[in-house]
């Protein structure tokens, strides 16, 4: 088979779509042969197909075995020594003998079988490339836009594009944020837990309200970070009310606070309207936890902080009228500030505290007193 049109639309193939030219000819000789053996029924694996890209040529062949004539018993994997003169000069029995198969012979449905698997083989091509391109981006974030939404479900479909591979993403209702009305052609930012491979093809599984975005939010907006000049540590996150995150700098030079911050408030501000209306709140980070749960416990003021003995536990006193203020509205800001610190809070009051009996220290043993001896 000798056609340079069809070598020039693979790699027309391959510029366009990423499709490996020899990919193609793999998958254009598997659908030879599997049309060749539907017209050949009982034929084995004894058929090849070898393409060559220089000379834009494709040829089959069929490979059989020299055998005496009483001794033939496959016809498909055999020939005898007459027939096998017509192919090669002075053949012995045992000489493998390589027929060329000529294509245009195969019947209509043997050729719609072809077709069929080269259609398929590009469509696995495609997906390949997209599982790959998206499995590259896990744990990033992706632009999008919401296609539809299921009003059953509430799941929102979004089309995503990345690296010039475009696909369609599912956005749970689980992982949408509370409060947040999502509408056709609305442009979002999403964070990409994982890809999935289906029957139905590759299905992108999104975020709004996984920790991940707000961290990657952060490292768009702050050139610190992204160079980590700057690290977070750690984040604790409730999706459209409220997140801390707890930022170091690794140049003394450099105030983590204010870089996250930026410019009269530029930096928190952009990622705070992504979020629609967030409030974020920026911890400074500190090796010492007791300090570093007093700060995580912002904006409310702290006037002690001590681990307990289980080294797990922190006990703080605020001032009476902050105990409200570093508990939170319905536990949130306590509740943001374990998470954040991975230590369990007790907050109390400096009133209670100062009524809390406190445990009498021990007095030093007296010395024994001894009587002066008589002289």
């Amino acid at each position: 088979m000798v056609n340079a049109e069809f070598f020039d639309a693979l790699e027309q193939l391959e510029k366009e779509k990423g499709i490996p030219v020899d990919y193609m000819l793999d998958r254009v000789g598997q659908a030879l042969i599997t049309a060749y053996k539907r017209d050949n029924d009982g034929m084995t694996d004894n058929v090849y197909v070898e393409p060559n890209r220089e000379e834009k040529t494709i040829r089959m062949y069929v490979r059989k075995t020299v055998v005496r004539t009483e001794d033939l018993y496959e016809p498909y994997e055999e020939i005898t020594l007459e027939e096998a003169a017509d192919y090669k000069v002075n053949p012995q029995v045992g000489d493998i003998i390589d027929i060329d198969i000529p294509t245009k012979s195969f019947g209509r449905i043997a050729a719609q079988t072809a077709k069929q698997v080269i259609i398929q083989g590009i469509r696995e091509a495609e997906r390949g490339m997209v599982i790959s391109e998206f499995e590259s981006k896990e744990h990033e974030i992706l632009n999008a836009t919401v296609a539809r939404i299921d009003p059953r479900s509430g799941n929102a479909y979004l089309d995503v594009v990345s690296g010039g591979e475009k696909s369609e993403a599912v956005l749970t209702a689980s992982e949408q944020v509370r409060g947040e009305t999502l509408v056709e052609g609305q442009h979002v930012k999403v964070y990409l837990i994982e890809v999935r491979r289906g029957t139905r093809g590759v299905q992108v599984i999104v975020s709004r309200t996984h920790p991940g975005l707000v961290k990657r939010l952060f490292e768009l907006e702050v050139p610190e970070i992204h160079s980590g000049i700057v690290e977070v540590k750690s984040i604790a996150r409730e999706a459209g009310n409220r997140t801390k995150i707890a930022v170091t700098s690794h140049d003394e030079n450099v105030d983590p606070i204010g870089a996250c911050v930026g410019t009269r408030g530029a930096r928190v501000s952009n990622i705070t309207s992504e979020l629609n209306g967030e409030k974020i709140d920026i911890i400074k980070w500190n090796e010492d936890t007791a300090t570093f749960v007093s700060a995580a416990l912002a904006p409310a003021d702290v006037i002690s902080a001590s681990m307990q003995a289980d080294g797990k536990s922190c006990r703080v006193i605020v001032p009476d009228d902050q105990l409200s203020l570093a508990i939170g509205k319905e536990g949130q800001n306590a509740r943001l500030a374990a998470k954040l610190t991975g230590c369990k809070i007790d907050i109390a009051p400096k009133s209670q505290a100062q009524a809390e009996p406190q445990e009498p220290e021990e007095a030093p043993a007296e010395e024994p007193q001894t009587e002066p001896q008589a002289e």
